[in-house]
């Protein structure tokens, strides 16, 4: 049987092409460590691998919102905390302001503390973070949550100028948490501070005056009514902290499952690549060699 040096140099360059197609291949795999560099080279495993990809990423995502989210309620619940520390401050002021016994130069000393508390707890409401946006101001961020009129009558001076929007953030698949709160409502205790400061300057001020026993009554319960508010703030902030450490460390195990996936399903295996790899160049070397041989010969080589 004969065969055509055409048909034969066909035949030896499809051998050769093949094997050092193989080989580059082989080559590629083991510099990147994947056993895939194409989605042809394994479709079912490269659609498999594309979604553990996408879902690894989500899952990422969710945990950078969360650990942002964390810092964001951590500080807020901070500010808070110090809020109620002066209106605690404050209410034993108030209480001790509303005793019978005290003297008018006794009720005029509390006016430098109850002062320095009401700012205190106004500053505190207006606080901002890092990126110089307004923490209690609900979606508002740009303006403070209060402010403050000195030309308006007593009683009316501060008003709440944010609003009561929820900024919500995706911590997990279809589940958002709430990253804001507001201090709606404030502004009605520190009227109320404003007038206690007014009434107790007034010279010959007495506890016993029908009339500034109703102002200091009606601060202590608006003190009592806003530290109320304020602490319930303060246990959401701080079982929303517990729940969303809980949803970090599922998401931890799921992140944790998808790379073990990703390995198995992606990475080489080089002990088995490096025996095909130097299969496939022998056969190349051989190809070449026989190809190199066969190119030589004549019909002459025969006689």
């Amino acid at each position: 049987m004969r065969i055509a040096s055409s048909q034969y140099e066909s035949t030896m360059l499809r051998s050769l092409q093949l094997n050092q197609g193989k080989t580059s291949s082989l080559t590629a795999q083991m510099a990147s460590g994947q056993k895939i560099m194409l989605p042809s080279d394994d479709p079912i495993t490269s659609v498999r691998l594309s979604r553990l990809t996408r879902e690894e990423a989500a899952v990422s995502q969710y945990r950078d919102n969360i650990g942002s989210l964390k810092i964001r309620l951590q500080q807020g619940e901070a500010y808070l905390t110090g809020m109620t520390n002066d209106m605690q401050e404050a209410r034993d002021l108030l209480v001790w302001a509303s005793d019978g016994g005290n003297a008018s130069a006794d009720l005029t000393s509390m006016v430098n503390s109850m002062q320095s508390l009401k700012d205190s707890i106004f500053y505190t409401a207006n606080s901002r973070d890092t990126e110089g946006n307004y923490v209690f101001s609900g979606t508002a961020t740009n303006q403070p949550a209060l402010s403050y009129d000195p030309a308006a009558p007593v009683g009316s001076r501060y008003t709440y100028t944010g609003n009561s929007g929820q900024q919500d953030v995706a911590v997990g698949n279809g589940i958002t948490q709430t990253a804001n709160t507001n201090v709606q409502g404030l502004e009605t205790l520190l009227n109320q501070m404003d007038a206690t400061i007014t009434t107790l300057q007034v010279p010959g001020v007495t506890p016993n005056d029908p009339a500034v026993r109703a102002v200091l009554a009606a601060n202590l319960d608006g003190m009592d009514t806003a530290m109320g508010s304020v602490s319930i703030k303060i246990a959401t902030f701080g079982g929303t902290q517990n729940i969303l450490s809980t949803l970090d460390t599922n998401h931890s195990n799921v992140s944790l499952s998808n790379k073990t996936a990703l390995l198995d399903l992606g990475e080489l295996d080089y002990s088995a690549a490096a025996i095909d790899l130097n299969g496939y160049t022998l056969a190349l070397q051989a190809t070449q060699k026989a190809y190199a041989k066969v190119s030589g010969l004549s019909l002459f080589n025969a006689l």
